[in-house]
């Protein structure tokens, strides 16, 4: 697999796939659950894949939030359990599709899927604890549902794998995010608002940071820092290469092609 073929196919998948965790449609279905907190609602509709697990099984398989943005969602399942939790989310993604006017033909949801099913089928889930979740949920009747839950799976691989990269690279939690930050990226305010590191800990991976001297003393991200930022992001490529291999190079382009209408429709002014 040519690696910027797997780059490209890996930002048009998470491009489609975002749209989620940004719509109307998710605060309505999550408060039908009786959640009206908007990170309680996003922590319990992503790991809804995986069962009802504890908040700290959560924690590990999302890995950059701290412990107390994970442990508000300690209660979810009590008030509805995984399953219509996973339903909810689908219903979600179909709504929020069909207002904003997704133009995928029956022709090219067929072809999208023909595409995408081998690489979902193929996959190997060992240590891919996200992908592997939603691997195994039913697909729905709902072809735009069916086709973006498979879409989440190849997004979820690559998250799963991103976060083996950084841990070889020895950058926890909070030290990925702040590197994130630092590339302008991720809004720093946005990011710590979800994630909740405190001062004390986001202060600690800035000097971690720096000590390794991907930061400068002012925070900003210097070249080796931007070099380490890319060579993490190419060994997440080289992982993620055998995931799209079922249908190679061609197939995976014309998949990003087929699949790009999802985010160009949520990107059109007005559509959230």
């Amino acid at each position: 697999m040519d690696l910027d073929v797997v780059r490209d196919v890996s930002r048009a998948v998470s491009a489609a796939h975002l749209f989620i965790y940004l719509v109307p449609e998710a605060a309505e279905e999550a408060a039908e659950l009786g959640v009206t907190d908007r990170g309680r609602a996003y922590l319990a509709f992503r790991s809804a894949a995986m069962g009802a697990v504890p908040w700290q099984v959560t924690l590990a398989a999302f890995y950059n939030f701290s412990p107390r943005a994970v442990r508000a969602m300690a209660g979810v399942w009590d008030a509805a359990p995984p399953a219509r939790w996973q339903a909810a989310r689908l219903r979600t993604a179909g709504r929020a599709m069909r207002r904003v006017g997704v133009r995928l033909t029956e022709d090219h949801l067929a072809e999208a899927r023909s595409l995408i099913d081998p690489v979902v089928a193929g996959a190997d889930h060992a240590g891919k604890v996200l992908a592997a979740a939603n691997a195994s949920v039913a697909l729905p009747p709902d072809p735009l549902a069916a086709l973006w839950q498979q879409i989440t799976v190849a997004r979820e691989w690559r998250g799963d794998a991103h976060l083996t990269v950084l841990a070889d690279n020895g950058l926890g939690p909070c030290d990925c995010l702040v590197l994130h930050t630092a590339t302008g990226r991720l809004l720093t305010a946005l990011a710590r608002a979800t994630r909740q590191w405190d001062d004390e800990e986001w202060n600690a991976a800035t000097a971690r940071l720096v000590a390794r001297g991907w930061l400068d003393s002012r925070s900003v991200l210097t070249d080796a820092g931007s070099a380490a930022r890319e060579r993490i992001e190419t060994e997440t490529d080289e992982h993620c290469a055998a995931l799209w291999a079922p249908i190679g190079n061609a197939g995976a382009q014309r998949l990003a092609s087929l699949i790009a209408p999802i985010a160009d429709a949520f990107a059109a002014p007005g559509a959230r």
